[in-house]
């Protein structure tokens, strides 16, 4: 399944747990502008220079009234660690039923070396405090995705 979902689409409610073991719901978001990513998994290349582009213009994005949600298949013991050894101030769902992932279009096959296999699609939402799609980044530039990110939303 690949995503359905369109900028200007309400985004779908999600309800996981964190990290932590934390549930965390879109509710928790209403009238905060979210950034939401999907990546494949922790502690790899492209998902480690994504989480820290985003690790290290945190502060930026809070001043701007954004927060940032994680969400990979991996559980709550993988995140734990990935938070730690690269210090990741926001929180990362588990999701590892890929319910959150299947109502987002992010699980679905993946061409990896001509071999297609059903993973994580890497996207990225930008959801406003109305719960509102902005802007839908597929395939992002990991290590630059937060000015791609700026590229479009202050254009």
């Amino acid at each position: 399944m690949a995503i359905t979902l369109k900028e200007g689409d309400k985004a779908p409610d999600f309800k996981s747990i964190d990290q932590n073991g934390k549930e965390v719901s879109s509710a928790d978001f209403k009238g905060k502008n979210l950034i939401l990513y999907f990546y494949p998994k922790d502690d790899t290349p492209g998902c480690t220079k994504e989480a820290c582009n985003f690790r290290d213009n945190y502060k930026m994005w809070q001043s701007k009234g954004y927060e940032i949600l994680g969400v990979s298949p991996d559980d709550e013991a993988s995140h734990q660690k990935f938070i730690k050894k690269y210090e990741l101030p926001f929180p990362l769902l588990a999701d590892t039923d890929k319910t959150i992932m299947t109502d987002y279009g992010t699980w679905g096959e993946k061409n990896m070396y001509g071999k297609i296999k059903m993973g994580v699609l890497r996207t990225t939402f930008v959801i406003d405090g109305e719960g509102k799609i902005v802007k839908i980044f597929k395939r992002p530039k990991t290590a630059e995705h937060t000015e791609q990110i700026l590229g479009k939303i202050e254009a």
